[in-house]
């Protein structure tokens, strides 16, 4: 049953509206109170981003559209949404730790987390080109804050100068790629494009093509990843982490929503796009990362390969392909989290340690945690039967049956490349020498390792809750 609403009804945005009447709440508690109240407001974003995954879980069923069909909450858009919701909710939690440090009180933190997470929601539910604009400089303007959070540090400053020179640019070619769609159709809604679009004219697919180079920027798919291994190393890790996660997630919702319901006429040429985006991504992600030294360099060549499997999914063009999609975000959420939960523990002396070869002999110093990374390590690259095995299962499945055979094949060489920089840093530790022990875990960071551990080690005694809700919402969109 479709829940179509006449006139303007707000039902479908109430989470976005308590999110941005909660961050706003939060920020006059915080002007108000000064850098002692960052803590709390912590604290409290933390917990209206809880309360708004609730209120997007508890809207009707079916899909849901306002604003003239701007504004879509379907059944894809609160499966991105509530993952969105904890990848930033986990964020918060991960930088408890960097908020304590007298130098870096800033309550505006959280709330530039809430305002990024409201642009994802927008964006995520978008249904027209204007509507996508919107939420994507809202998702934007916050991360460029967040990522130079560290006022004190000249790299931070400096990554955050970067994202914003390279987001400007690229903000302009998706505004550019819009204005010829839009020239091109006669409308600016997805429905009314595809309605328009069953024939690729070469001014709309120049259009598309400056779209998706727009879109392409902001999940760092090749060639426009530049921007990502220096802003993963200048900014803070917290935000690193924050960067890996739901902003990529509500990027890639929206490229799959904007390539399967606004242009299902022209596949076969968004179709060429997407595969060699992804080829790149999948091939440059893989061999880059060899030869780095900081961990959260590796971790930015990681997420640029990442991406390009995930868009192996999309490149297929069928429902098949965005449930591998969902399937792939949700896991790869779940690593990437984990995986920064361990980044952010490896502290001596109350220093953060930020090279690979810091991780020597971590299994004699601390077997457990050694065990979890390694077992991240291992489902990042894909080994059965860790939960990053059936993540690139399922999109290498949809591929295969979409008859993209090279792009299958290139995917699991691609894998295979990369398994080698992931069992290097196994092999060091536990096999190199100890370079002495580390400062005890904190309690937040054991529970996020905790529960993204289980999740990974775990996911493949009962994956089907996860496959079920992908499957879902993937068929929403057709």
């Amino acid at each position: 049953m479709t829940f179509e609403t006449a006139g303007y009804s707000l039902l479908p945005v109430l989470p976005e509206i308590v999110l941005a009447v909660g961050a706003m709440a939060l920020l006059m508690l915080g002007a108000y109170g000064g850098p002692k109240t960052t803590g709390p407001v912590t604290v409290l974003a933390v917990c209206v981003l809880i309360v708004v995954g609730i209120l997007e879980l508890m809207l009707p069923a079916g899909k849901l559209v306002t604003f003239g069909g701007s504004f879509i909450v379907d059944d894809f858009a609160r499966f991105m949404k509530v993952l969105a919701l904890i990848g930033s909710g986990v964020t918060l939690v991960l930088s408890r730790e960097f908020l304590e440090h007298q130098t870096r009180r800033i309550f505006e933190y959280a709330i530039l987390v809430l305002l990024s997470t409201l642009g994802m929601l927008v964006l995520i539910s978008a249904g027209d080109l204007i509507m996508l604009y919107l939420g994507l400089e809202l998702m934007s303007l916050a991360l460029y804050v967040v990522a130079a959070s560290n006022r004190d540090n000249a790299k931070s400053t400096e990554a955050g100068l970067k994202y914003f020179v390279l987001g400007a640019l690229s903000s302009g070619m998706l505004l550019y790629g819009a204005s010829l769609v839009y020239g091109f159709t006669g409308t600016v809604t997805f429905s009314g494009i595809a309605a328009a679009a069953t024939t690729g004219s070469v001014g709309l697919v120049f259009g598309l093509v400056f779209l998706l180079a727009g879109l392409c920027f902001k999940v760092s798919a090749v060639p426009f990843h530049m921007w990502t291994p220096d802003v993963y190393e200048g900014a803070p890790t917290p935000v690193t982490a924050f960067f890996a996660s739901a902003p990529k997630v509500a990027a890639m919702a929206v490229f799959t929503r904007v390539a399967l319901t606004a242009f299902p006429g022209i596949l076969l040429q968004w179709q060429q796009v997407v595969v060699f985006v992804s080829i790149a991504s999948m091939v440059l992600g893989s061999f880059a990362a060899i030869g780095q030294t900081n961990i959260k360099r590796l971790m930015a060549y990681s997420s640029i390969g990442h991406m390009g499997f995930a868009l192996v999914g999309l490149a297929a063009g069928t429902a098949e392909g965005a449930q591998g999609v969902l399937v792939y975000l949700a896991i790869y959420v779940a690593m990437t989290l984990g995986s920064f939960a361990i980044i952010l523990t490896m502290k001596r002396n109350g220093q953060p340690l930020e090279k690979i070869s810091d991780f020597a002999g971590l299994s004699r110093t601390n077997p457990l945690l050694a065990f979890f990374f390694a077992m991240f390590l291992f489902s990042l690259a894909g080994i059965p039967p860790l939960a990053g095995f059936f993540a690139k299962f399922y999109v290498f499945i949809a591929a295969i049956k979409a008859g993209l055979f090279v792009l299958a094949v290139v995917g699991v060489l691609a894998s295979v490349v990369g398994a080698y920089y992931y069992l290097t840093i196994v092999k060091l530790m536990y096999f190199d020498e100890p370079k002495g022990s580390l400062d005890p875990m904190r309690v937040e960071l054991r529970t996020v390792l905790a529960v993204a551990g289980i999740f990974n080690v775990l996911f493949f005694v009962y994956p089907s809750p996860l496959v079920r809700a992908a499957s879902f919402a993937a068929k929403s969109l057709f």
